[in-house]
């Protein structure tokens, strides 16, 4: 029996992780990888102590902390289910091949983050890793000189838009919205910051009002049609398009707790879920700002008050 098991190895499950070993629980990290989309999220220029550091190497500096703790980690697994047995709980998890490991614990703390939202036009999944991508940091170097498009209207669209104006020969940044002042330049929910620096650009060239319909190309991307909003479609040429349209919660096999519509786990100031004992941090939760550091808090939130509840486990 396990004090605890932390699901996800990112920013609020390695914070989870470095509380829960400081309190020498008994405990594992269990993760289908480590790192989660803040290995994925580019220059990061807002982790106080780092005026900029790369997304992969903050991520990793996460990592080696928790491991100078000795903590175990069982990469490779993903959560499947979860369920409640009295006064403890099942965690059933899955590696790649369908090989299943199950885990009795006191508490566990769900951090699985959030994944890419798709666009779900023609052409998305056919070319997908033929030119189509979610991580430009990945494969944002791989269009060196060419053409690319980002499609989306947030942070992660104008960073992706901004790394690839120094790789890339011409950047296309397609936005959904109009650019007024109301919707902060065609990005309601970007950084202002980040909004001028895009728009000073002479290679990057912003698309306002405009809805991807389709992914053109065959054995590799060639183009992307978009309709504006006024109903006329319009083809523009590119080798690349980065999709970065918001993400979803993983949050599908935890059907035990109560959810939003959108799949975030519903949590108190406590990082308390409705079942007792099961906890939740970082972006799957329903907090309204999907940030490393706010993940990083609720992390520690949910570990001290894991440490609170199993202090009264009987």
């Amino acid at each position: 029996m396990f004090d605890l098991i932390i699901i996800g190895g990112s920013a609020a499950g390695s914070a989870a992780a470095i509380y829960a070993a400081r309190r020498k629980l008994n405990f594992k990290i269990v993760t289908d990888d480590l790192g989660g989309e803040v290995a994925l999220s580019g220059v990061v220029n807002n982790w106080p102590g780092n005026i900029e550091i790369q997304g992969f190497e903050l991520a990793k500096k996460f990592t080696e902390h928790v491991r100078s703790y000795g903590v175990e980690i069982d990469e490779g697994l993903r959560a499947s289910k979860i369920e409640s047995k009295e006064n403890y709980h099942i965690v059933t998890a899955k590696n790649a091949i369908g090989k299943i490991s199950t885990y009795e614990t006191k508490t566990v703390i769900i951090a699985t983050g959030i994944h890419p939202r798709h666009l779900q036009v023609p052409g998305e999944k056919e070319l997908y890793q033929k030119g189509v991508t979610y991580c430009t940091v990945c494969d944002g170097p791989l269009f060196k000189n060419k053409i690319t498009a980002t499609i989306g209207s947030g942070n992660s669209a104008l960073e992706s838009a901004l790394m690839m104006a120094n790789i890339a020969s011409k950047v296309y940044l397609i936005s959904k919205y109009a650019d007024t002042k109301d919707t902060n330049g065609g990005f309601p929910k970007g950084e202002t910051i980040l909004v001028d620096k895009v728009k000073s650009l002479p290679n990057i060239e912003i698309i306002y009002s405009a809805t991807t319909t389709k992914i053109n190309g065959e054995a590799r991307v060639d183009g992307l049609t978009y309709k504006t909003d006024t109903g006329e479609e319009k083809t523009i040429p590119t080798q690349g398009v980065m999709v970065h349209i918001g993400q979803i919660p993983n949050s599908q096999f935890a059907d035990i707790v109560t959810k939003t519509p959108l799949g975030e786990i519903i949590v108190d100031a406590k990082c308390k879920t409705n079942i007792p004992g099961i906890f939740a941090a970082g972006d799957v939760t329903n907090i309204p700002y999907k940030q490393i550091g706010i993940s990083v808090g609720q992390g520690i939130i949910a570990s001290l008050a894991t440490i609170e509840y199993i202090n009264r486990w009987k």
